[in-house]
């Protein structure tokens, strides 16, 4: 897992861009996919609520390396999504 000043802009919904900064990112060969965790620049700042952490699966292509972000869609890779998150959070505060 790389960590770093990764931002990526995300377009919601409503068609808004939205930079969000990147938590980390993860292969998973079981999905042949992989994932990123990012949440939106400065919500850190804001330490009255809980950091929303979004998720979204992306498929590299040559052209992007990025690639494109595609949303999760089976509970199957929330489940995963939500393990990894869980143990990189745990991660963090060990090294604190």
């Amino acid at each position: 897992m790389n960590h770093g000043e990764n931002n990526i802009t995300v377009v919601d919904e409503e068609g808004n861009e939205q930079l969000c900064e990147v938590l980390f990112t993860f292969d998973s060969e079981e999905f042949g996919k992989s994932y990123v965790l990012y949440y939106p620049v400065g919500a850190e700042e804001d330490d009255e609520d809980e950091i929303e952490i979004h998720a979204s699966a992306f498929m590299p292509t040559e052209d992007n390396a990025d690639g494109e972000l595609m949303p999760v869609e089976s509970d199957e890779e929330w489940d995963m999504i939500e393990e990894m998150l869980n143990t990189f959070l745990d991660e963090q505060e060990e090294g604190e």
